[in-house]
């Protein structure tokens, strides 16, 4: 299928032409088959297309039916290869000619996106790299756990135009896995929250650490206003990763009296 200015020029051959534009099977291999809207035609014979002349079609819940001519052209068949110049069996040649016009069912030759392809999408949507805060701020102290949380936004809404079809997904942060740096990571479904109502925590050694955050996303999209359905899959997104020093503390003795 074609676009062009909002015009639409469909192209056919082998079963999909039978089915749509109801040839004889027969005749497949004779010729090519295309739909070709009604503005389309009227410019390329009168130069203009006026909205008067256009015909409107019966439609039906899910379907895509609008009004069509059915042009065919000749396909070079075996035998004929050798005395046509320049051509091969199954080039096509002539000109297109009007079979027929009508309304005809065009759904199947463009139905909507599947969860597979909206997945594919999904994939390359730019969804943010969340960032990574630590209390305390700044330097740590060991035997004292350093908190862990984000606040950045945990969910994002993407409109995405799939082959002419508006396809919504709503992205959302399903897992947190938290790479502390000096040990195996701690994963959660938890963003983590600040002192004191922390759920998020690592006790650190002294010594420089650098911790960062890993996101995993999920999501549900609805095609043209549709009910919602899950995207068949996961992506992640790695977060910028942040250092700090752990210090270690060491109890000095002091004199009361002094």
């Amino acid at each position: 299928m074609n676009l062009d200015a909002g015009a639409a020029t469909i192209e056919l051959s082998g079963e999909q032409a039978a089915r749509v534009v109801g040839v004889a099977s027969a005749e497949i291999p004779m010729f090519v088959y295309r739909l070709r809207q009604q503005c389309v035609v009227a410019a390329e014979l009168t130069g203009n297309c006026s909205p008067a002349s256009i015909r409107t079609c019966p439609q039906q819940p899910g379907r895509v039916i609008d009004y069509f001519f059915v042009q065919r052209r000749p396909v070079v068949q075996p035998g004929e290869a050798d005395v046509l110049d320049g051509f091969g069996v199954g080039d096509p040649i002539g000109d297109w000619e009007n079979l027929r016009e009508g309304c005809f069912d065009i759904t199947d030759l463009n139905p909507p996106p599947s969860p597979g392809e909206v997945f594919a999408y999904f994939q390359r949507l730019p969804l943010p790299r969340l960032e990574t805060r630590h209390q305390p701020p700044g330097n740590g102290l060991s035997g004292l756990p350093v908190i862990f949380y984000t606040d950045s936004p945990a969910t994002q809404t993407f409109t995405v135009d799939i082959r002419g079809f508006t396809v919504v997904i709503a992205a959302r942060a399903e897992q947190y896995t938290w790479h502390t740096g000096d040990g195996p990571p701690l994963v959660t479904t938890d963003p983590g929250r600040p002192y004191p109502d922390q759920t998020v925590e690592h006790e650190y050694e002294s010594g420089t650490h650098t911790a960062s955050l890993t996101v995993t996303w999920g999501a549900t999209f609805t095609v043209d206003g549709s009910a919602p359905a899950d995207v068949p899959g996961t992506t992640t997104t790695d977060g910028p990763p942040i250092t700090f020093d752990v210090l270690e503390a060491r109890p000095v003795l002091t004199d009361p009296y002094d």
